[in-house]
């Protein structure tokens, strides 16, 4: 007599269809019980979006994935891109940190190195003077590293010391990102490898992966026919207060002019989000933090072939960059842009939209009927908290989608 499944069989994928309660109170503390059990929800982010959010998810689950834009162009960032010609790391370390273990275990002497920034006011002597006293291990911000992480980091400090030209601006550069870019060229340029030791160091409980790993911009087109290029140019407070509504947003691959040009997600990537059991496009910019993720070629049918729960989260606070538009305008944008050049169904790339209509103060026309024709459900839920007002409560939002799993 046959076993449902005989031994060395692959694991078989099918689609099942349930009722979820919400919040699903048992299923939560199950989750907070054994975290490292917990469900792979897999976000397409920035950086500071879901900060406070993932701090609180790793008491759920230490498998959730998040998708980072790699195209930010301004800050420490920018310099760090232009001396090196390298996507940008910023918004990865930023999740690392969000992720990061900061108990004893998770060594909180190399979460507050990696979270300093160089004084922005000192001169550039004094800056590479006390870099190289980290580099030495003789600085107190490396002082109680436990060995051999210190001489990890030391090392790999005193390697970017090494490689960086001599006009290099030092001034608000942050140390994660000095690390993780020497680590970076010391691996031969493969991101991921470097990732994957720093997640170590800081003991990262989930997994952070740029969206491509191509030196690669922003570049947004907008309705009065201009053409941006820089994601500083696209978010700046400077270039947000004159200009149209954005039209189309497009990869370049320069900084300084629009080269338009395709890229397109790993293999890796691809089985990330194949894998996934909740996939969220969360609140954020719109346009730079959430759709800038969804522009490779592969994203859309990789999305589409998974047939898992996807949510969107809209913002509850005013996005400078979805001036104009309605939640529709929003969810069109984005289904078009997974879309591509090909055929698919709204509801291939978003099953759920979910808000909190009582206590959500959404700065848009929420056009709920023209969303529900595409086949897209609303899903009304407790976001917002009086705590938390006007932002999203990140415990809120967590029981939310561990509900949905």
């Amino acid at each position: 007599m046959k076993t449902l499944q005989e031994p060395g069989q692959l694991p078989q994928r099918i689609v099942l269809q349930r009722r979820a309660l919400l919040p699903d109170k048992l299923k939560i503390a199950r989750y907070e019980k054994a975290p490292e059990l917990g469900p792979r929800l897999l976000f397409f982010s920035g950086g500071n979006a879901l900060k406070r959010f993932s701090k609180t998810l790793i008491r759920y689950t230490h498998n959730s994935v998040h998708i980072i834009t790699p195209f930010d162009s301004g800050g420490s960032s920018a310099e760090i891109r232009r001396a090196f010609r390298m996507l940008s790391i910023g918004d990865v370390r930023n999740r690392l940190m969000a992720l990061a273990d900061q108990s004893i275990k998770g060594n909180p002497e190399i979460y507050r190195l990696f979270s300093y920034r160089l004084p922005a006011d000192d001169p550039s002597d004094r800056l590479r003077e006390k870099l190289q006293m980290m580099a030495e291990g003789l600085d107190s911000l490396v002082d109680g590293i436990p060995v051999p992480m210190r001489a990890i980091v030391c090392g790999h400090i005193g390697d970017f010391l090494r490689l960086m030209p001599g006009d290099f601006d030092l001034r608000g550069a942050n140390i994660g990102n000095i690390i993780l870019t020497a680590g970076y060229l010391n691996h031969h340029r493969h991101i991921e490898t470097v990732i994957y030791l720093f997640s170590k160091l800081v003991e990262v409980q989930g997994l952070v992966r740029p969206v491509v790993t191509d030196d690669l911009h922003l570049a947004a087109r907008l309705q009065s026919g201009q053409i941006l290029v820089g994601q500083h140019r696209i978010t700046g407070d400077s270039f947000l207060k004159a200009r149209s509504p954005i039209d189309e947003l497009f990869l370049s691959a320069s900084a300084d002019q629009p080269e338009r040009v395709q890229t397109e997600i790993s293999s890796e990537t691809a089985a990330l989000i194949d894998g996934a059991e909740i996939i969220c496009y969360p609140m954020g910019s719109f346009y730079s933090s959430v759709l800038a993720n969804l522009l490779p070629r592969g994203v859309g049918a990789a999305i589409a072939a998974n047939r898992c729960p996807k949510v969107f989260v809209p913002n509850t606070l005013p996005d400078t960059e979805q001036a104009g538009m309605s939640l529709g305008d929003a969810v069109r944008t984005m289904i078009r842009c997974l879309q591509g050049d090909r055929s698919g169904d709204p509801t291939d790339y978003l099953d759920w939209i979910v808000l909190d209509s009582r206590w959500g103060r959404y700065p848009f026309d929420l056009d709920l009927e023209r969303i529900r024709e595409w086949g897209i459900g609303i899903l009304e839920a407790t976001l917002v908290s009086e705590e938390s007002s006007p932002y999203v409560d990140p415990e809120h939002l967590c029981h939310v989608l561990l509900s949905l799993t």
